[in-house]
Formats: C-alpha cells, sequence, structure tokens
C-alpha cells in the first residue's frame, strides 16, 4: 500500500463542483485582482478569526514581512523569535533590517519558551514572534506578560494553526498581529499562493493595507502620518462611479505588491465554510495515533497543553531513530516528513550572528528527533492502520 504524505486531490474531490462553478464566474466577470471578492473573504475570516481586520495579501511570508513594518521594525532592532519553524519566520525579521534573536523552545510543545524569551530581552528588542509550531499554539500569556513588561509588539505566526485555540480565543486574535498562510498544504490552503493579516488595532490595519499596496493613496497618506507624523490633505474626491482613484498614482511609503488574486479569494471563501469539519478529522487522525502509539516506549507521541485546542497541521512525534524510521517507512510506501532538519540558528544563511551548535539545545534536540506522519482530513481508515502497522513493524 502506499500512503502519501499529504494529498491534495482527494479534499479537491469533495470541493470541486462548487469551486469551479465559483471560478469560472470570477473569470467572466473581469476582475482578477483585489475587488468584492477578496473583500468578502476579508470579512468571512475576520469573523472566523474572531478579529476587527483581515487584510488579505499574497502570501504567509509577505504578512510576516508587512506586520513588522507596520509594527515599526526597522534596521537595528531586535525581533525574538524561535529557531524551530520554517525559514520565513526569522528570514523575514532579516529581509526588514532587524536581527533575528533566537530562543530556545519547550520540549514539549516545540513552542517558544517563556522564561528563554525573558533571557533575551535587550533595549534594542521591538517585538516578540512565537510560531504555533505543527498547528499548536503558544503559551500566549507568558509572552504576552513579557511584552507587556517591556512594551514590546506580539506578532503570532498562525501560517500553521488556522483555526486553533488558546483559552478560547483563535490563533491569531490574540497579538497585535497574527499572520496566515494559505499556501496548498495548509489546513486552509488556496490554488496558489496566499496570506492573511490580522490585527484588532484600527491604525495598524491602515498601515497594513497601506503596505500590501505601493504605500499609495488614502490609506498611504495616513500610514505615513501614523508611522511619520507626517500629515497629507488629500483634495477631490473619487470617481462618482468608482473606477477610478485620482489618488491611485500618490505614494507615500515605500511598500510592496502583495494583493491577493481574486480567484484565490473566492476559492478560498469556499473552503473556509468546511475549515472546522477538516480540522474536525485532522483530531480524529491524531487521537487514533495517539491511542495506537501511545504504548510504545521508542517514542513520545505529541503534547497537547491544557486549554489549548490545536488543528493538527501535522502529527509531530519524538524518537531516537529519526533517520532511519523515515527510511523504513518509504520503503513500505509511506510518506513522512522530517520538520525540521536544520534548527535556524544553524542555518549557514544566519551564520553571521555567530550562534553555535549547543547554544539552544532544546531545539537541537528537537531537530535530530522529531519525525511526521501523513496527517490530512481525507485519510482513510485502512491506511491509518497501514501507517501504524509499519510504525510498529520498525520497533519490533
Amino acid at each position: 500500500m502506499e500512503v502519501r504524505i499529504l494529498d491534495l486531490t482527494r479534499q479537491y474531490e469533495i470541493i470541486k463542483d462548487e469551486v469551479e462553478k465559483a471560478v469560472l464566474s470570477q473569470m467572466a466577470g473581469g476582475q482578477y485582482i483585489m475587488g468584492a471578492a477578496v473583500a468578502e473573504f476579508e470579512k468571512s475570516f475576520a469573523e472566523y478569526a474572531g478579529v476587527k481586520h483581515a487584510i488579505a495579501v499574497n502570501s504567509g511570508t509577505d504578512s510576516l514581512v508587512i506586520a513588522l513594518r507596520a509594527a515599526g521594525v526597522k534596521a537595528g532592532d531586535e525581533v525574538i523569535t524561535t529557531p524551530f519553524t520554517f525559514f520565513a519566520t526569522a528570514e523575514t525579521v532579516a529581509a526588514v533590517g532587524a536581527v533575528p534573536v533566537f530562543a530556545d523552545v519547550d520540549a514539549d510543545t516545540y513552542n517558544l519558551d517563556p522564561a528563554k524569551v525573558e533571557e533575551k530581552i535587550t533595549e534594542k528588542t521591538r517585538a516578540i514572534l512565537p510560531v504555533h509550531i505543527f498547528g499548536q499554539p503558544a503559551d500566549m500569556d507568558g509572552i504576552k506578560a513579557i511584552a507587556k513588561k517591556h512594551n514590546l509588539f506580539v506578532i503570532e505566526d498562525a501560517c500553521q494553526a488556522v483555526g486553533a485555540e488558546y483559552k478560547g480565543a483563535k490563533a491569531g486574535a490574540i497579538g497585535d498581529f497574527g499572520c496566515f498562510s494559505f499556501f496548498p498544504t495548509k489546513n486552509l490552503g488556496a490554488f496558489g499562493d496566499g496570506g492573511m493579516i490580522t490585527t484588532n488595532d484600527d491604525d495598524l490595519a491602515v498601515i497594513c493595507r497601506a503596505l500590501r499596496e505601493h504605500g499609495m493613496a488614502q490609506n498611504g497618506a495616513k500610514a505615513r502620518f501614523l508611522l511619520d507624523g507626517v500629515k497629507d490633505d488629500l483634495e477631490g474626491t473619487v470617481s462618482p462611479d468608482g473606477l477610478y482613484n485620482p489618488y491611485k498614482y500618490y505614494n507615500y511609503l515605500i511598500a510592496y505588491n502583495s494583493r491577493l488574486d481574486a480567484i484565490q479569494a473566492v476559492i478560498l471563501s469556499i473552503k473556509l465554510k468546511y475549515l472546522e469539519s477538516f480540522n474536525a478529522n485532522r483530531k480524529k487522525i491524531a487521537e487514533y495515533y495517539n491511542q495506537a502509539l501511545g504504548g510504545l516506549t521508542d517514542i513520545k507521541i505529541p503534547h497537547v497543553s491544557e486549554d489549548v485546542t490545536p488543528v493538527w497541521h501535522q502529527y509531530a512525534f519524538r524518537c531516537s531513530h529519526k533517520d532511519e524510521i523515515g527510511m523504513f517507512l518509504s520503503s513500505k510506501g509511506v510518506g513522512s516528513a522530517a520538520f525540521y532538519p536544520v534548527p535556524l540558528h544553524l542555518q549557514k544563511a544566519f551564520s553571521y550572528l555567530g550562534y553555535k551548535e549547543g547554544d539552544l539545545p532544546v531545539a537541537e534536540t528537537l531537530t535530530k528527533e522529531t519525525v511526521c506522519l501523513p496527517i490530512f482530513p481525507e485519510l482513510r481508515e485502512d491506511e491509518l492502520e497501514y501507517v501504524v502497522r509499519c510504525v510498529r513493524e520498525f520497533y519490533q
């Protein structure tokens, strides 16, 4: 039997008719960038996440860049984040000219350890960037307490955690910003790239909207005032038919072209309606794995903190034979993944920061021990049984 780590074609078959009809309608309508479809998706996502504002962008990476810029992070500032995550988390900090400062993680949750974060605070620290890794929220009470004490922004990297909850609040609604990715492999995945920024702050929302679209027009002028204190009086009006904004060619900030395609927005709007049921299926799969593998003394099944509802973007267990079990499963036709083989502080791209092996021991250990099994909503029972049988065979 072959069991893929992920098979996106199965979900497509579930929503095929609805998606194809909506996409064809959007194509026929002639509006392909931003517009009503994007506005409607932003509204629906904001309601789902329990926030005032949702600002659609063209990738999860851009959501982080724009949130950092909106927080005023600039060259020479420091942003504390985790070394156990995808490269983009820290890459975006460096991309805005700031310095990523890595703090070690909790051995059970794989998320930032607030106690380790506190140790890294300096006069240059501007923000804390926790990642809700594999779909489980970080210790946000601990992180927010530190941020409040030191007057720091909290930017949630919720790219793997859409729908997850921390003490009843959705991931992305807890810090100053929430950043999401709609890369096709995510729990809420587009048919291409896409991202979202969430916030409850009206001013931060204005800045994010300006930064995603060339720092232009009314939002650009407002953002310039909010960031730099420079006020501009805009004269004139938008044309009555709404087709032409005379301020489109007035630019106030050096920003980005990070608009979400309307076709992706209609696809995501449809998939958002299914997200809770898809995440519920992931939970059932995780519970099956936990029950079936919990008795093996050679592995440590994932830990779930109290007051947390994970969405199981990945099912990552710890073992002492990471490479060997990966090769064995592959020989049996079972897909697995080794997230992440190199902690970020030891990536060659960050060698200029001067970290060395042994600096962040928990994260370094996790990169040597975590194995991810197939977990997507459409996995069949016989496939799950086969995966478990193969894991047990390896250890027996």
